[in-house]
């Protein structure tokens, strides 16, 4: 009892002794330590971004680093003895896991690390170079040894995030970007416009040593960000992008941007905006919809003959003459494209005559063209909105009363037809929405809900600007003209045989204050169906090859838009009764779904003995045996991303692919061996 009662006293003494050494001869040194590693902030989840529909267009994703510590007290016991006994099995995991290294040299990476002097490469030794998922972690977490758990086991792990866009390309520029990886806040889009309600409550980390290592352990923790719910259809999108990409690229057009809008809620089913990144490149860099405000062209002649028609000054019978193609206004030359003489209204609006619009607004408003302007400003062209987007610019539409405003003779028959104004083309959009709208002006709109797991906390409900723009008289008549511009004027190539469109186009010089050649903007702006108008769009391309032609450039995309979306929307199949006289194009797969196709179909075919075929034949479809091994890497040329993202993923490769339709191009031969963990760059043509 002495000896115990002793040794209780020398502790209790070296306790004491050692709390009066922390508390006086190494208070400075540690708080001088203390202040060298604060605590830090630990920033919260990012909320999510989804389509109008739930589908995932924005999401914060961890991915984690992974290194061994060689060293830990379990490791090192009994001379390494449990190292020994079981890093047979550890490198065989790792090697089957990653691929990178055989077992033999995962082994004599952790042991010359388990045995190395240098503290670095003996704590802390990289697994694998890449980062690694969360699955992937999981995985390695029951793996020999590091199932043991960390402090153990020795394997360490270091999260990471990334901003992913599942679908790509799709409307990424109006979902904005972030600073980085590092999640500290939006850039620009709804990511800058709702990074108060996407970036939740950050926590508090602090700095400690945890056996072999130290981290910051969360004090408190962080409270994760809402998600917002855009308007956005995934499929509207795709629609409206494939069109526009491939328009684009025949006349090597600069940049553009496509909008979609649904007319009664003005929710924003797509927002395209293109800018060419390389020679027949295209990628979404800049927000064109939004935040450009050219010269609108010819599409404001719509507002102009809409306060003609309003104000009795003309009627769509009444007719003027537009001369030779040349009028000469106080000296300055206004031209139209063709020598048109004698023009009915209507005729004027479906041709586009510069001189016939300009002419009408000029004679009448001439001597008080301030009213013309307040006119466009009772219909609510020029009335600044604000959009779901941050510090969008509003459309320049000058008065003559204005504080320092320059007003010519000149300035109101070139404002008529859509020059000495500016006007981002969302404000166009909305505009024409309101007419399909019958009259009713609202404002386009983004996002629809803010919650989270479910819930939702705030929704947004359309919001009218103007309930009526103009006289329903004054509607009856710009939808007729709309409607000819389509059937008979410059937009003839947006004429549909399945769906009926409206609108107007235009086709106004840019730059040409400068010394340089002409170049263009080209848009075409209308809804459809045109009678019971649901979806108002719009198509804007600049500088593209010349001669600019909006009708012949623009058109074509407005009416593939229209079509593929009203055959979408109405459902408008083909009959299961009716034969296909034709051959179809099959593309490579399994052979369950291709037969299925095709018996639906009443399309002819032989063979399909095996699981998986190719298909060839042009009066027969013959089915091939497509051969498919589990030690090779496939043969995914002619397949589905579907099918082709199985087979590879089948024998353990990971794929990346980028481009849409079958599969032309795989980086990685085929019938070479298979190296789990190995990634093919999948090319869809």
């Amino acid at each position: 009892m002495a000896i115990i009662y002793v040794i209780m006293v020398v502790l209790f003494v070296l306790v004491v002794g050692k709390m009066f050494i922390i508390q006086t001869v190494k208070r400075d040194e540690l708080l001088e330590l203390d202040k060298k590693t604060p605590n830090r902030e630990i920033v919260a989840t990012r909320g999510n971004i989804y389509s109008y529909d739930g589908k995932l267009m924005a999401s914060t994703v961890p991915f984690y680093r992974v290194y061994m510590d060689t060293q830990t007290e379990y490791l090192k016991a009994n001379g390494g003895r449990h190292l020994r006994e079981e890093i047979d099995s550890l490198a065989w995991c790792l090697s089957q896991k990653f691929g990178d290294r055989t077992p033999a040299e995962y082994k004599r990476m952790i042991m010359q690390a388990h045995q190395s002097k240098s503290v670095k490469k003996a704590r802390r030794l990289p697994l694998y170079p890449q980062q690694i998922s969360y699955n992937d972690l999981k995985e390695l977490q029951q793996f020999p040894l590091f199932r043991k758990g960390q402090m153990r086991g020795g394997l360490i792990s270091e999260k990471y995030v990334r901003r992913i866009k599942p679908f790509g390309s799709l409307a990424s520029r109006t979902i904005g970007s972030i600073y980085g990886q590092s999640e500290k806040g939006g850039a620009s889009g709804l990511e800058l416009a709702f990074d108060s309600v996407l970036r939740g409550t950050p926590g508090l980390g602090q700095y400690q040593h945890l056996g072999s290592y130290a981290a910051y352990v969360p004090i408190i923790e962080p409270e994760d960000g809402l998600d917002v719910t855009t308007t956005i259809d995934i499929e509207i999108q795709d629609i409206a992008e494939s069109a526009f990409v491939e328009q684009l690229k025949r006349f090597s057009a600069e940049q553009g941007c496509v909008a979609v809008m649904e007319v009664a809620t003005g929710e924003l089913k797509a927002c395209v905006n293109m800018s060419r990144v390389s020679p027949g490149v295209y990628a979404e860099t800049d927000d064109i919809l939004f935040y450009s405000r050219p010269e609108p062209g010819s599409t404001f002649k719509t507002m102009s003959m809409m306060v003609a028609l309003e104000n009795n000054i003309v009627k769509p019978d009444d007719k003027i003459n537009t001369g030779d193609g040349e009028w000469v206004m106080y000296g300055r030359k206004m031209t139209d494209s063709h020598a048109n003489g004698v023009l009915t209204m209507t005729e004027v609006f479906a041709k586009s005559s510069n001189i016939g619009m300009s002419r009408v607004i000029d004679d009448y408003y001439k001597d008080k063209p301030g009213d013309f302007v307040d006119a466009l400003y009772k219909m609510g062209v020029g009335k600044p909105l604000e959009f779901d987007l941050v510090k969008t610019p509003s459309p320049d539409v000058r008065h003559p009363n204005d504080a320092g405003v320059r007003w010519s003779k000149t300035t109101l028959p070139w404002m008529s037809i859509g020059y000495e104004t500016g006007m981002p083309p969302i404000y166009t959009l909305a505009f024409y929405n309101a007419i399909a709208n019958d009259g009713k002006y609202v404002k386009p709109m983004l996002v629809k809900s803010i919650g989270q797991n479910g819930r939702v906390f705030d929704s947004f409900k359309t919001e009218t600007v103007n309930s009526k723009i103009c006289s329903s008289r004054t509607l009856r008549d710009i939808r007729m003209m709309l409607r000819a511009v389509v059937t008979d004027g410059t937009a003839r190539r947006a004429n549909s045989s399945v769906v009926a469109l409206a609108g107007k186009t235009g086709t106004a010089q840019i730059e040409y204050w400068k010394n340089a050649p002409v170049r263009h903007q080209i848009t075409f702006c209308g809804y459809f169906p045109a009678d019971k108008p649901k979806y108002s769009l719009i198509v804007v391309m600049r500088k593209p090859v010349e001669p600019a032609d909006a009708g012949t450039m623009c058109g074509p995309v407005a009416r593939q838009i229209a079509e593929r979306i009203y055959l979408r929307t109405e459902k408008q199949h083909l009959s299961p009764d009716a034969p296909c006289n034709t051959v179809p194009m099959v593309k490579d797969g399994l052979t369950t779904s291709i037969t299925e196709a095709l018996d639906e179909l009443d399309v002819a075919w032989t063979g399909g003995s095996t699981a998986w075929s190719k298909a060839n034949g042009t009066d027969q479809l013959m089915l091939k045996s497509l051969k498919v091994s589990d030690q090779t890497v496939p043969n995914v040329v002619g397949m589905g991303a579907t099918d082709a993202v199985y087979l590879m993923e089948k024998v353990g490769l990971r794929v990346q692919m980028y481009g849409r339709g079958s599969v032309a191009q795989q980086s990685v031969e085929a019938g070479s061996v298979a190296r789990r963990g190995q990634t093919v760059v999948l090319e869809l043509r």
